[in-house]
């Protein structure tokens, strides 16, 4: 019998409900592990994608959880251990629709949600795993970033920024942590024909001139899809990335090369 691919455990996902958070939450499924699915206000789209996980033998619990409210970031990672008795990694896939717009025309209130969302509560959820993970010997975080880290994109300050910020957080976790057998790590990620971009095409955010800008400084000449960024999360959160920590992995066709 081949060993077990994840840790015991189940792995907590917040953003669950997303295009991304849900096809990460997916492909860990598919793979072998159980999954607590945190959403902030779709619990219509989180009870269904359960029940799907369960279908392939998963267990599979949903809980509400609110990326400005520490609190309920807490409340949801005791209700999941509640379930599952351990979690063996945090994915953070969070984030809300990031309006496309230069840095000279930003809000002041548009940027400190975006900082209140990405920063501030990435930081409260791995604050609030950090305890559990090493109480049980060990766990992964896997972040999802941004491709802007590799060349910046115009008008995507509000999603660049702050995930630049959680970049330095997890070279700081994984610099920090590392001895009790806790990792972390990012993938970067790149226009993926799914969720949020296609909520932005519908807005007019991008015109064909945007379009064939960017597909031209691709390398593979197409866009990414979601199950491409769940290969990478259920990679880095399984046992055969072990010794990795600290490092990022682009999924972006190429993009800043």
């Amino acid at each position: 019998m081949s060993e077990a691919l994840f840790p015991e455990g189940a792995a907590i996902v917040f953003g669950g409900t997303g295009g991304l958070g849900a096809a990460c939450a997916r492909e860990l499924a598919r793979s072998g592990s159980d999954l607590a699915l945190c959403y902030r206000s779709r619990k219509d789209q989180a009870e269904p994608l359960a029940a799907e996980f369960r279908a392939l033998g998963r267990t599979a619990t949903i809980h509400a959880a609110d990326a400005t409210d520490a609190a309920s970031i807490e409340a949801a990672r005791d209700a999941a251990i509640a379930a599952h008795g351990r979690l063996h990694t945090m994915v953070w896939a969070a984030g809300p629709l990031v309006e496309q717009l230069h840095l000279s025309r930003t809000p002041a209130e548009s940027w400190k949600h975006a900082i209140d969302v990405e920063v501030h509560g990435f930081f409260a959820a791995s604050q609030a795993m950090i305890p559990h993970f090493r109480e049980r010997g060990g766990g992964s975080f896997v972040h999802l970033g941004s491709a802007g880290q590799l060349r910046w994109p115009d008008r995507d300050g509000l999603s660049v920024a702050p995930k630049a910020a959680n970049e330095a957080l997890i070279r700081g976790l994984a610099r920090e942590e590392g001895r009790y057998g806790i990792r972390a790590n990012s993938v970067l990620v790149g226009v993926i024909d799914s969720g949020m971009f296609h909520d932005l095409m519908a807005k007019g955010a991008f015109d064909d001139r945007w379009i064939a800008a960017t597909k031209s400084a691709l390398s593979i000449k197409r866009w990414g899809t979601p199950e491409e960024i769940g290969y990478a999360v259920s990679f880095l959160a399984s046992n055969r990335a072990l010794y990795i920590t600290g490092q990022q992995i682009a999924v972006a066709g190429g993009f800043g090369i």
